[in-house]
This record gives C-alpha cells, structure tokens and sequence, in this order.
C-alpha cells in the first residue's frame, strides 16, 4: 500500500485518535483540505457502521465550517481510493467550476497558507 502524504507542519487544524483533517500538500484552490483517516483501510465500505458515521460527521463539520471561513457557497467532497487508503478531500469552490476545478494543477502548500488552518482550527473548537 503507498504511504500518505505527511501533512506540513502546522496543517493539521483538526485531529482524533481515528482520523485528521489538515490543509492538503498541493491544493486545487485555496482551503482544499483532506479529512484522512489513520488506520490503513483499503475501502470506505470496510469501516464500522459506527466508524463510518463518525467519519462523515467529521468530515460533515470540517465541509461547513470550511465554507464560513473561506466565504465561499460550495465545497466539493470527494472520495478517491486510488490509493486504497480512506481520506476525503475537501475543495472550496471559487471561480473555476466542475470538472475544471479538478484539471487545475494543483499549487504546492506555503507557510503563508497555515493561516487558515488556525482559523478552521479556531472554528471547529466552537462546534
């Protein structure tokens, strides 16, 4: 099985004893985020009921407060096993729509950004 990605430094803005989110390595736009989980599970379909639920309720409340905190009205969710890991990614829309959004090449994650997983950080912690 690949290894993940290692989140930079200051990029996980939202962590369990089952799973985390953080700003992804190379963002499709501004806030496109991950929501992984840490144990090595090949498919979605293989978790819990109980695991499931708390999956999607993470990643449910990472979707909503992403959206306040980058002002923006949609946030694509998608869930990609290519690499037979769970994870979801979380992708704010802005001007670039659709499937266009998904042909942009992604940028790669500065210091700069960690701005906002403070902010998601900051958010998450009043839910």
């Amino acid at each position: 099985m690949e290894d993940l990605p290692k989140p930079m430094d200051g990029a996980v803005f939202y962590e369990d004893a089952k799973l985390y989110a953080c700003l992804a390595n190379n963002p499709k736009s501004k806030g496109h985020c991950v929501v992984v989980w840490k144990k090595r599970v090949r498919d979605i379909h293989s978790l819990s009921r109980k695991n499931f639920l708390h999956l999607m309720d993470i990643t449910e409340k990472v979707h909503n407060v992403l959206m306040k905190v980058t002002k923006t009205t949609k946030v694509y969710m998608m869930y990609l096993d290519e690499i037979k890991h769970i994870h979801w990614h979380l992708i704010p829309r802005y001007k670039i729509a659709g499937y266009t959004l998904l042909k942009e090449k992604p940028k790669q994650l500065q210091e700069k950004d960690l701005k906002l997983a403070s902010k998601l950080y900051k958010e998450l912690k009043k839910k």
